[in-house]
């Protein structure tokens, strides 16, 4: 299942059926779980826990350092879950001393060719990165996320879950959950009503969503009454809660 062309250092835990392809790297301190296929010409440098039935492509760069100039070649890692699929040319980078020492993506997830996850991210399930989507260090993206193509996300940055950043999307402020963002500099345009719809959610709770982004982010009345106001929403739907929760505690403010 390891081609003879591929170099595996000695120091690396690999499940039995993992599948690594010609001329593929991969460093000490690297564990890979069963099920996982690394395609051709792919590097792997630890420390980097990868998990079972991932599927990385050709050229991808996974647990390489970090790219920061204060990054001293401290030990950090980088730890993938399940079932991700990482295509051409993506890079993802391991942690810094200033996080918490490490990269982690969850499982599920899609990136798509040439996107981007920098040092100290957290990533959760199911998000979709398209075609060069890229995060600045300490970025944490919320389950069910989609970053539309060329999509660039400032560090310490917040995206909550299923939300939706459209195509070149510059992301400098953070962007609520169940909401759609787009442009340069990103902006929350509102609720995400149709992807909503589609993945099952209520009318009934889409219309809360909405109700809330307008009292929260649209409303020039002052945010404590707007919070005041959603009190009895949030107890009726946690998915509101969530939003509520994610403006009231945002660190860098909200794309609005």
């Amino acid at each position: 299942m390891i081609h003879a062309s591929a170099i595996v250092d000695a120091d690396t835990s690999i499940a039995a059926d993992v599948e690594i392809g010609p001329y593929s790297v991969i460093g000490a301190g690297v564990t890979i779980g069963a099920g996982t296929v690394i395609g051709p010409h792919v590097v792997v440098m630890g420390p980097c826990k990868i998990g079972s039935d991932n599927r990385i492509y050709q050229f991808a760069s996974v647990g390489e350092a970090p790219q920061d100039k204060k990054y001293q070649g401290e030990p950090t890692w980088l730890e993938i879950g399940d079932r991700n699929v990482i295509r051409e040319y993506v890079t993802l980078n391991r942690g810094t001393n200033e996080g918490d020492g490490k990269t982690v993506i969850g499982s599920d997830n899609l990136f798509m060719a040439y996107s981007h996850v920098a040092h100290d991210c957290i990533v959760g399930d199911h998000c979709v990165f398209a075609n060069a989507a890229s995060l600045s260090g300490h970025v944490e993206v919320g389950n069910h996320a989609i970053l539309g193509g060329f999509t660039s996300v400032h560090q310490f940055t917040q995206i909550g879950v299923r939300a939706f950043c459209g195509l070149g999307s510059v992301v400098t402020q953070d962007i609520p959950p169940f909401s759609t963002a787009a442009g340069n500099r990103a902006r929350v345009i509102g609720i995400n009503k149709e992807g909503l719809k589609r993945k099952g959610f209520s009318a009934e709770l889409i219309r809360a969503l909405h109700k809330s982004f307008r009292e929260l982010l649209k409303s020039r009345g002052s945010k404590e009454d707007a919070f005041k106001n959603l009190e009895p929403l949030c107890a009726e739907f946690p998915e509101v809660e969530v939003f509520v929760n994610f403006v009231k505690n945002s660190k860098r403010g909200i794309a609005s």
